[in-house]
């Protein structure tokens, strides 16, 4: 396990997509694929060629079989996960159509990633890591499952590896209080935040008071798709590159992927923006959270078009 770059801990869904366009309570008909926030960015970077290891617990049943062969399939490292026998695996529910609001519905509460515990962290270890990931909804799901989160930050901090963290609010699962509660003090402990502009308003934070309380970089998801990255000497921005729009869903976790790759190979800010931006259009342009995730050849080329570069590769 020496040889992973990075680390996620995270629940992963069985998510069913209703048919194209059609609202969720008249579908009769759905895909199936897999949806989770440290699973999708996991994903993201398997294909952009990171070595990727995902924490995490799932039931012993079709659903977390289901997850296990899919992120398997992409070269994800699902060795440490548990299979809880007398679990289930969450399920989700939704529609795609980006000209009205997204109905979503989460199947969740009491499933087995709801069980992650500080113990199970501690066990697994970072396997020589150099960058662990995990989402507010992870410390959402359960106490014992921010103990879990808790426990990676120790883990990470003792271990001298990069902490990234995405609040990714999601107020199906809490009230805004909550949020701010729980979450909120989770943020200061980052070293490399991925939030949008409403969740930092949400939580009472800023970008510049993340960054003087000592996270270092803070990318900021701005309201008008701009993507900024925040340091305490500089900031970049980056306009968003999404030309058409197919399921809006996915778009932050593939930046943040797309974000991660380019920092994990030394580029700079602005690089990573870039980089994060193409993924995302890229996802945008696809149904599912996963379906349009790059690998490096199609990053590059997507990149290259975008700049004013040959658009067919022949």
């Amino acid at each position: 396990m020496n040889d992973i770059e990075v680390l996620t801990l995270g629940e992963a869904m069985r998510l069913l997509l209703a048919e194209p366009g059609v609202a969720l309570r008249r579908a009769h008909t759905f895909q199936a694929s897999v949806a989770g926030a440290e699973a999708n960015v996991s994903v993201g970077l398997a294909r952009l060629g990171h070595r990727v290891r995902w924490l995490s617990r799932v039931g012993d049943d079709s659903s977390g079989a289901a997850v296990l062969s899919a992120l398997r399939a992409e070269g994800v490292d699902v060795s440490d996960v548990e299979v809880d026998p007398a679990g289930f695996t969450g399920l989700l529910l939704r529609d795609d159509n980006p000209g009205r609001g997204i109905d979503v519905q989460y199947h969740r509460a009491g499933s087995a990633a709801c069980s992650l515990s500080a113990d199970y962290v501690r066990a697994a270890g970072l396997g020589g890591a150099r960058l662990v990931l995990v989402s507010g909804i992870t410390a959402m799901l359960s106490l014992s499952a921010r103990d879990a989160v808790l426990a990676l930050f120790e883990l990470a901090r003792a271990e001298g590896a990069t902490i990234a963290f995405d609040p990714n609010v999601r107020l199906k699962l809490a009230s805004p209080a909550h949020w701010r509660e729980t979450v909120g003090p989770l943020l200061h402990q980052a070293d490399l935040v991925f939030a949008g502009e409403d969740e930092l308003e949400l939580l009472d934070a800023s970008a510049a008071e993340l960054i003087g309380k000592g996270v270092g970089t803070v990318v900021v998801k701005q309201r008008d798709k701009v993507a900024r990255a925040v340091t305490a000497e500089y900031e970049w921005s980056q306009e968003t590159l999404v030309t058409h729009v197919v399921d809006p869903v996915g778009a932050g976790d593939a930046l943040t992927s797309g974000y991660l790759s380019s920092w994990l190979r030394g580029g700079s800010p602005a690089e990573a923006l870039l980089a994060g931006a193409v993924s995302a259009a890229l996802v945008v342009g696809t149904r599912t959270d996963l379906e349009g995730l790059p690998d490096r050849a199609e990053l590059a080329r997507t990149s290259a078009a975008l700049g004013g570069g040959e658009e067919v590769h022949r």
